[in-house]
């Protein structure tokens, strides 16, 4: 059996023997990135060089990118859905196109894997009346022996990538193109007829699990509505980890594969409960804390706002399954097996495995120990409010006590409360709804915002990062920033507090460069001559052998991908505005 460990093995000795050059991952928690929480894809970064930069380390690329994502949070509890998992990418950037990507995902599928053929299909774009159908991919499939009773056809709604989605909602001048989608057939599931007829690779009945997608950036969108073909074609490519484990296991259920086998048992353990009895309920529970482990791991600690939002409602709703299989979770449990569990699974590739519990477990011990006690309080208010004041009080304990729908209705009938449930749910949904609306966009995943405003702040944070240098010394790193249309905002760590009197030096240091309308350029060098000549860079960030590195005249010299102006003087005044300490000798800046 192929373990996860030796699946990313295999993966990085393929790509490399075809001349492919390894991309370091970035951080889940994305720098310079205010569009997105998180990282949610292994291409998130390469963007900019699928748009015609150029890529220091050159034109074929591979990596293995550990993303997160909250669009299918609801659907975790079956047997495929998980919030963390890792995408494993390869990229032609200009080079090879359809006839040598899908040849070589094949081989390696294959050969390299050594899964089954017969358990293989594929699916390619079938047209529009503007655009033609992938017959190119469908030959290549049939010539590398997949059958046409194995190749399917389907629109753009399947087989379709660009940034705006299907190709009628694409831009003027905006890249797109056809993709082709890889499915394993696991023969023991038998079709469902509650989602169709006939059974097909993009059926929801299970029978059939997409084990990767190769993407051909292929034509750009004429201002007339029609399309031409880009000079250059692009090749992005994404195959979970999980989903090609569950493939060589011949398992439907991730959760059995060996990438979660030492959590589910930690979990049995801790819980007395056997995984095959509370499936839906163990699965949350393990997928939430694993995610959490890595959130924390990456400095995310339990808030009311934006990541920490994030961590703090899939820790609540393992809580809560813990407590629907029986668990009294306002009794104070341990779960540092359950966290050793995930760091086991994952080795030295992302943890200390001997020491990251320790920081790590207390931190979820705690979040979920104030839940407990947060639901005994929830209860109580409750008791003692008469019945029909219940109804309108929905979301105010939702909001409260993260109490969910299904967990205070249970209250209403444990405490013998009459309330109309369906009135009851209408306010919740009602509220819910008006909640969603309020904060549309914030956790949305996409491209970082590129207007001329952003890419003045942008070009400041080098400024203000170099200056904070000048002015408190090297101790300064760089923890983070996030860059709106409206304000920047910068955070670093000092071993001390600094004055008011260095922070308004630091602002003046800064306006003072713009003034001197320095020019910003960039070059790409190798790694080692980017840190002799102290380039300054992100700590969290693990960066190729070749870099980009960004000048800001003879003043600031740091790691950056861009873009940014082309001199400082159109970056305009920079005013700091505010100024807070965020945790232990860690401190923000917020300026505009």
């Amino acid at each position: 059996m192929i373990t996860h460990v030796q699946l990313r093995e295999k993966f990085a000795k393929f790509w490399k023997s075809h001349d492919h050059q390894e991309v370091p991952p970035i951080p889940l928690v994305p720098k310079d990135d205010p569009t997105t929480l998180f990282t949610g894809s292994g291409m998130q970064q390469l963007v900019p060089y699928l748009l015609g930069e150029p890529h220091p380390l050159g034109k074929k690329l591979y990596n293995i990118q550990p993303c997160f994502r909250t669009q299918d949070i609801e659907e975790v509890g079956d047997n495929r859905h998980d919030t963390f998992f890792e995408m494993m990418g390869n990229w032609s950037l200009g080079t090879y196109f359809k006839k040598e990507q899908l040849a070589w995902f094949f081989e390696f599928l294959t050969k390299e894997l050594q899964l089954p053929k017969e358990n293989l299909y594929a699916s390619v774009f079938s047209g529009t009346k503007d655009l033609p159908e992938d017959s190119e991919s469908y030959d290549i499939w049939k010539s590398l022996g997949i059958p046409e009773n194995r190749i399917f056809k389907y629109g753009p709604e399947k087989n379709w990538w660009s940034r705006a989605g299907v190709p009628e909602n694409m831009p003027t001048g905006e890249p797109g193109g056809p993709d082709s989608e890889v499915f394993f057939e696991f023969t023991e599931i038998k079709h469902n007829p509650k989602y169709g007829k006939v059974c097909h690779p993009n059926c929801d009945c299970g029978r059939f699990l997409e084990i990767g997608n190769s993407v051909f950036m292929q034509y750009k969108k004429n201002s007339d509505g029609s399309f031409s073909e880009l000079p250059n074609k692009n090749v992005d490519f994404g195959g979970g980890i999980e989903r090609i484990i569950m493939a060589l296991e011949n398992k439907n259920d991730l959760f059995e594969t060996n990438i979660f086998t030492k959590i589910i048992t930690s979990l049995e353990n801790i819980t007395g409960k056997k995984y095959p009895e509370s499936k839906k309920e163990m699965r949350i529970i393990a997928d939430h804390i694993k995610s959490s482990v890595f959130l924390i791991k990456e400095g995310v600690i339990p808030s009311n706002k934006e990541q920490g939002y994030v961590l703090r409602r899939i820790l609540r709703k393992a809580s809560l399954n813990l407590h629907k299989i029986g668990v009294d979770i306002k009794q104070i449990f341990s779960l540092d097996e359950l966290c050793q569990g995930v760091i086991d699974t994952y080795g030295d590739i992302y943890f200390d495995v001997k020491n990251d519990r320790k920081i790590i477990a207390p931190i979820i011990q705690e979040e979920m120990n104030k839940f407990g006690k947060a639901l005994a309080r929830g209860m109580t208010e409750i008791m003692n409010t008469p019945d029909r004041e219940l109804e309108n009080k929905a979301f105010y304990y939702y909001q409260s006590y993260g109490l969910p729908l299904e967990i205070i209705e249970e209250i209403f009938d444990n405490l013998n409360k009459k309330v109309d449930k369906k009135a009851f749910r209408d306010q919740f949904e009602k509220h819910r709804k008006m909640s969603r609306t309020a904060s549309a966009g914030k956790f949305k995943g996409g491209l970082a915002d590129q207007s001329e405003q952003v890419l003045k702040y942008h070009t400041a944070t080098h400024l203000l990062h170099q200056a904070l240098f000048d002015v408190l010394g090297n101790e300064v790193r760089q923890e983070g920033s996030n860059i709106t249309g409206e304000r920047l905002r910068f955070d670093f760590y000092c071993g001390r507090k600094p004055t008011q009197e260095e922070i308004t030096k630091v602002e003046t240091i800064v306006n003072n460069k713009i003034k001197e309308s320095l020019a910003v350029s960039f070059k790409i060098i190798p790694k080692a001559e980017a840190m002799k000549i102290g380039a300054k860079a992100f700590f969290r960030e693990k960066y190729p052998d070749m870099v980009k590195v960004y000048f800001v005249g003879n003043y600031s010299k740091e790691f950056c991908s861009g873009p940014h102006v082309k001199n400082t003087s159109e970056i305009g005044k920079i005013t700091i505005y505010k100024f807070e300490k965020t945790g232990s000798n860690l401190y923000r800046i917020y300026a505009k």
